[in-house]
């Protein structure tokens, strides 16, 4: 992680501090504590996730072939899909709050999956070098912590 900028770098890994927190208290608190760490944690991971989703949209918007057809395409799609995923397995979630776990593996392997996208843009040029050596990192932590919560 050497090579990425110490902003991103930092600012990355402060944004893996309320995940851990979470899972820290699931893992060490009461049932009360435990309940409300799940929901929080699954929140922010959900927010994370479409924050993924703004990130390729952004990458997608400043590509020279933006304005052109086919070759794009795919991130524009891509971009969405992650506030999709998220509110999906949020009225899931709703739906069944005694069950939270079907939501969280969802939006745990949907970040664990999201640096796919993050290698393909960058195979495509369109992400700075060191991209890919924040994003993997971020991800699995990030996705592993949300499917620890729904296994505890």
């Amino acid at each position: 992680m050497r090579s990425i900028p110490s902003t991103p770098r930092w600012l990355g890994l402060f944004g893996l501090l309320p995940m851990l927190a979470c899972l820290g208290y699931a893992l060490v608190g009461d049932a009360e504590w435990r309940e409300a760490a799940r929901i929080v944690g699954g929140l922010y991971a959900g927010l994370i996730l479409s924050f993924l989703g703004g990130a390729w949209w952004g990458i997608a918007s400043a590509a020279p072939a933006a304005e052109g057809r086919g070759t794009l395409g795919w991130v524009w799609v891509a971009a969405v899909s992650p506030s999709l995923v998220a509110m999906g397995a949020g009225l899931w979630w709703l739906a069944d709050p005694e069950r939270p776990e079907p939501a969280l593996v969802t939006i745990g392997f949907a970040i664990l999956a999201s640096p796919l996208v993050d290698l393909r843009l960058m195979q495509m040029g369109l992400t700075p070098r060191w991209w890919t050596g924040l994003r993997w990192p971020l991800s699995l932590t990030l996705g592993a912590a949300t499917l620890g919560l729904a296994y505890l």
